[in-house]
Parts: C-alpha cells; sequence; structure tokens
C-alpha cells in the first residue's frame, strides 16, 4: 500500500472515529480490495453451495459498518479487526437462518452431536451450518474465558491479520501473540471435538 493511500485511510480513520460518517463512504474504495480478501478468507470456512458471495458479505459488512455511530479506534488493524467481526457475525447469523429452515422455522438450537475439527475448518471450511454454530459457540465460551485469547482466534483465523498486525491491535507482544494463538487453538481443538 501507498504511504500516501495509508495517510488517507488513517485520516478517514480518524474522521469516522470522530463522527463523520461521510468519511466510511469515502474510505470504501481505499480499502475495498483488502475487505474482498478478507471476504474471500471467511467464504473459504463456508459450506459449498452456499449462496452468500464475497461481494455481498462485503456489503452488507459495509451496511453494519455504516449503523457504527463511531469507531474508537483509529488505526487501519483495527478497522479490518472491526470488520471481520462483522463478516463472522453475518456468516453465523446466515448458518442460524439455515438451521432455521431446515427445522422448519423452530427456534431450537441444531444439535452437535458431530465433533467439529478446526484444523478442517481452516484447510476445508465449515459444511454445514452446525459447523459454524458450533465454532461460533467455542469461541463464545472462550470469550468468557479468556477475551484475548479469542480475539487472537478471531482476527488470525477469520480476519487473516498477521502476528504483528494482532499484536498491534491488542496491544501486546508478538510473542503473547503466538502464545495466546497456540494455547487458544488448542482449547478449541478440545472444544470442538466432544
Amino acid at each position: 500500500m501507498k504511504s500516501s493511500q495509508s495517510a488517507d485511510i488513517s485520516r478517514l480513520l480518524n474522521a469516522w472515529g470522530g463522527g463523520d460518517q461521510a468519511a466510511l463512504e469515502r474510505l470504501m474504495p481505499l480499502v475495498y480490495d483488502e475487505l474482498r480478501r478478507m471476504a474471500r478468507r471467511h467464504m473459504r470456512k463456508e459450506r459449498q453451495g452456499n449462496t452468500l458471495q464475497t461481494t455481498a458479505l462485503v456489503h452488507e459488512a459495509y451496511l453494519r459498518l455504516v449503523d457504527t455511530r463511531s469507531f474508537e479506534r483509529k488505526d487501519r488493524a483495527q478497522f479490518f479487526a472491526l470488520s471481520s467481526q462483522i463478516m463472522r457475525r453475518i456468516l453465523v447469523d446466515a448458518a442460524r437462518t439455515r438451521a432455521s429452515a431446515k427445522r422448519g422455522g423452530g427456534t431450537e438450537q441444531e444439535g452437535h452431536s458431530t465433533p467439529v475439527d478446526l484444523d478442517a475448518i481452516a484447510d476445508n471450511g465449515c459444511r454445514s451450518s452446525a459447523e459454524w454454530l458450533a465454532l461460533d459457540e467455542a469461541l463464545n465460551s472462550l470469550a468468557a474465558l479468556d477475551a484475548r485469547k479469542a480475539s487472537v482466534i478471531e482476527l488470525r483465523f477469520f480476519g487473516g491479520l498477521s502476528v504483528e498486525e494482532t499484536a498491534e491491535v491488542l496491544k501486546i507482544s508478538p510473542q503473547s501473540v503466538m502464545r495466546d494463538w497456540k494455547l487458544a487453538r488448542a482449547w478449541l481443538t478440545r472444544e470442538l471435538r466432544t
């Protein structure tokens, strides 16, 4: 990324953080390609035949960003972390909708009788709504125990942020990111296999 473009992104993020909603509209063309790459990473984890497409995921994320009235943190990594969280929520919501439709619109939770393999999700994506919901549930449980470790997983696994970018967002050392990454993956792997 060119330094002038990076400066424009920082300036627009600061303006948006200050409440200027129009700044987000000017920001989007500058970050659109990166958001599409992020959406593709999310969609790789989605089952085959999913009706939600990468472009639609980016556009839905944009609509939800518009509804975010302020952006407290003003750097690029923080913005992409927020965008990644929004994309994950969109995909989890879509999985819930699919699961509900399969049950005829009922509200009961879809069962998770088949263990979910975190490495298989990373390599092949979620094959079913149940896998998305199980992963979301496990991440929420991890967040209740250790919010930072859950954030590391979200930023690296879903957001595709590097160790250094994750460290910057969380304001911790890269060594702490790696330690949290290993511990959180082990915890999630055990949780998803039960």
